[in-house]
């Protein structure tokens, strides 16, 4: 059952050569404004029931703008919204609340604005009041609460009825972890009982585990709409992208898609992993000592040049990285034609599954300040525990027992 469906949106803001001409615009006559700004255009897509789907963009992208059109709380210039339910929005912070009214007083007000009666509201104020964690702040004025305390409570107030369409902002971001990761499971309560979510995040984890589809969106119009993994590896190259550099993606043998992006001033030639024998392997035991070789060739000269790499679960989480930056071997000055291989030696306390890696030429601390090349996917292995103790989870991180009665 579709419980949104966008077509062909658009938001733009005129600015007119007098208020009448204004006037006359909201009447539908054809007026040409002094000024034109589109921030959005032709935004196509539907949301299922139970669905949960992540928006992510670089900031001006019109993230925020799309999100008040879905709300109702600003109207697009075209297209058309059809929603079928209800809407719960969690976005700026503390907005809609009064700083001077107590947060019980805001309860009422803006569950009162989100259409529920006095009765309604009152039958659910003590689960708010719990859920929000405030303690006796929830009777003091609005005006006196940390950031964290607004958001315990506008969450609380926006999930205190089951919607059929929760919108969570970067709000939550601003809370702190236990509070996190309480919002996080009712979110995932909600799911389970048809809740569609549409979640605006930078945060990689949060998107690729509470979301089955991301849209990105860049300059105003949607570039990529599919799995989560695949559309955050072309966020993660576009926001590094730089004048000349090259944002590809291309299916590989096993259909997971690979992105690439960069200059191209220095190039990734190669990328194996040895096993504890010194043999080129996509299979490894856990704990397992290994070698990451990263051939790199230089293609025109360069100041300056790091290297590093990610590995990743099967989901796209990172679960390790670092680069050459912070192992304080940076290499300078470097000559086009110039071959180099950098060989990264560690154990493989990773548990049971399948892993890729990604891997990276650039300057400076990250890719984001001058990417030659970043390779998604650039090599993909599976762990298997042959000679340890069961244990769950992605990390191996055996402990010592000690016992004290």
């Amino acid at each position: 059952m579709t419980v949104l469906r966008v077509e062909g949106i658009g938001k733009a803001f005129r600015t007119y050569r007098s208020e009448w001409q204004r006037v006359l615009s909201w009447l539908g006559l054809s007026v040409v404004p002094r000024e034109e700004k589109w921030i959005l255009r032709d935004i196509t897509f539907s949301l299922e029931a139970g669905e949960a789907v992540g928006i992510v963009g670089q900031n001006g992208a019109g993230k925020s703008t799309l999100l008040k059109m879905l709300c109702n709380t600003l109207a697009p210039s075209v297209g058309t919204i059809e929603v079928s339910g209800r809407i719960a929005a969690l976005l700026e912070l503390g907005m809609g609340f009064n700083p001077d009214l107590t947060g019980r007083a805001n309860v009422m007000n803006t569950a009162g604005l989100m259409g529920f009666t006095h009765d309604q509201i009152l039958g659910v104020m003590s689960q708010i009041e719990a859920f929000a964690e405030i303690g006796t702040y929830f009777d003091e004025p609005l005006r006196t609460y940390s950031s964290g305390m607004q958001v315990r409570l506008a969450f609380s107030v926006a999930t205190a009825f089951r919607p059929e369409i929760l919108i969570v902002d970067e709000a939550l971001s601003v809370g702190d972890a236990y509070f996190q990761h309480k919002s996080f499971n009712r979110i995932k309560q909600f799911q389970k009982e048809g809740t569609t979510l549409l979640l605006v995040s930078h945060d990689r984890s949060a998107v690729i585990s509470l979301c089955d589809r991301a849209i990105l969106i860049e300059k105003g119009e949607i570039r990529k709409d599919g799995p989560p993994e695949d559309v955050l590896d072309l966020y993660n190259a576009l926001i590094a992208e730089k004048e000349g550099g090259i944002v590809s993606q291309t299916k590989n043998k096993d259909g997971r898609i690979q992105t690439v992006s960069g200059t191209g001033e220095a190039v990734i030639a190669d990328v194996v992993l040895l096993d504890s024998t010194g043999c080129i392997t996509d299979a490894v035991s856990v704990g397992e000592p290994v070698i990451l070789e990263v051939k790199a060739k230089i293609v025109r000269d360069i100041p300056e040049l790091v290297a590093g790499y990610m590995i990743k679960d099967r989901l796209g989480q990172p679960i390790f990285g670092t680069n050459t930056f912070h192992l304080d071997r940076v290499l300078y000055n470097l000559k086009a034609g110039e071959e180099l291989m950098f060989r990264f030696k560690f154990n493989a306390n990773f548990g049971n599954g399948n892993y890729s890696v990604a891997v990276s030429l650039h300057q400076s601390e990250a890719h984001v300040a001058y990417n030659y090349e970043w390779q998604d996917l650039a090599y993909t292995f599976a762990v298997v525990n042959t000679d340890k103790q069961k244990f769950v989870g992605v990390a191996w991180v055996p402990p010592g027992l000690e016992l004290v009665r």
